[in-house]
């Protein structure tokens, strides 16, 4: 059965409207679409920032979140950082903000790929993971944010807007490629997301996930998109930490703390770039288990004991940053 639970696209709208209104110092560029469709440029021709990007991500996160850009953090010396915290975890991080919509246009070298993420998925509910979640959404706008460095064709925006089930007049599309900074930040604030991914593959029951936080460190930008893709993962892969309330017996969640830092993977001790190239820059020949916090931290809620693994890596975390000595 579908559980009835607060619209992710309605309370995202608001937000979206105080974006659009608040473009002009964002440094974002609004336009609408040859078909009504509304997009907004948060890093391909506009330069975009911080700030945009810490509203994006909660947008992104169905309203549902709160992030923050914070001063202190776990790498010395380096004093930007994003917290995430959750009134609702799973639905926010699972229902609206993994970007588990893949979104294709065309064939060959001129295809048109980017993996959608944002409320308007649970609006189509193309994936297997709502009937887990057990929730469908219904609203009559909708919200899709790709992390992509050019403009979807229009065919596609018109089949997003139909799947969704919205005119395409009520859809809006946030661009934020990886390279900018607003893409830097609404990466990283998936910190929480990836914890609650990794632990749904690992079997863990979605329903005893009572709440939790995460944070990483921010890092730099580049215009190199492999190098730009690495850091944002080693942000969270070397310098995330993530913090769970979860509920079930100690032995169970006591095993999971083990199995959920990144350190857990085969593929980790290595800068992701370097990962990445050496699996021909095949990013489906990487070990998924890797995506995941360096530090976890799992409360068990009925016995009150905490179960902690994994480590902050501040040498991998300089070489994937770039920090000189």
């Amino acid at each position: 059965m579908i559980e009835r639970r607060p619209s992710l696209n309605a309370l995202v709208s608001p937000l979206v409207d105080a974006l659009v209104a608040d473009a002009d110092w964002l440094r974002l560029e609004v336009r609408r679409l040859e078909n009504g469709a509304q997009l907004i440029d948060a890093g391909i021709s506009a330069l975009g920032g911080l700030e945009a990007g810490r509203r994006i991500s909660e947008i992104c996160l169905g309203g549902l979140s709160r992030v923050r850009l914070s001063g202190s953090g776990p790498v010395p010396g380096w004093p930007s950082n994003v917290e995430v915290s959750a009134a609702d975890p799973v639905l926010a991080c699972l229902g609206s903000q993994y970007a588990g919509w893949s979104l294709t246009h065309g064939e060959g070298k001129g295809a048109f790929h980017a993996l959608g993420s944002g409320p308007g998925r649970a609006l189509a509910g193309k994936e297997p993971l709502f009937a887990e979640l057990r929730y469908r959404d219904r609203s009559e706008r909708a919200c899709l944010v790709l992390e992509v460095d050019k403009e979807p064709p229009l065919p596609l925006v018109d089949k997003i807007a139909s799947e969704c089930g919205v005119d395409p007049s009520a859809l809006t599309l946030i661009l934020t490629p990886t390279s900018s900074l607003v893409g830097t930040v609404q990466i990283v604030s998936r910190v929480l997301e990836v914890a609650l991914h990794k632990t749904h593959e690992l079997g863990f029951d979605l329903d005893r996930i009572h709440d939790g936080m995460g944070s990483a460190p921010l890092p730099p930008p580049s215009p190199d998109f492999v190098t730009a893709m690495g850091r944002t993962n080693d942000a969270i892969l070397f310098g995330g930490q993530v913090h769970l309330f979860l509920g079930g017996r100690d032995d169970v969640i006591e095993e999971l703390a083990e199995r959920l830092p990144s350190s857990a993977s085969r593929d980790y001790g290595r800068p992701f770039a370097e990962v990445f190239k050496a699996y021909d820059y095949d990013f489906f020949q990487v070990d998924p288990l890797l995506f995941s916090p360096a530090r976890i931290l799992l409360t068990a809620v009925e016995s009150g004991r905490t179960f902690a693994a994994g480590r902050i890596d501040l040498d991998l975390l300089a070489a994937s940053f770039g920090i000189a000595p």
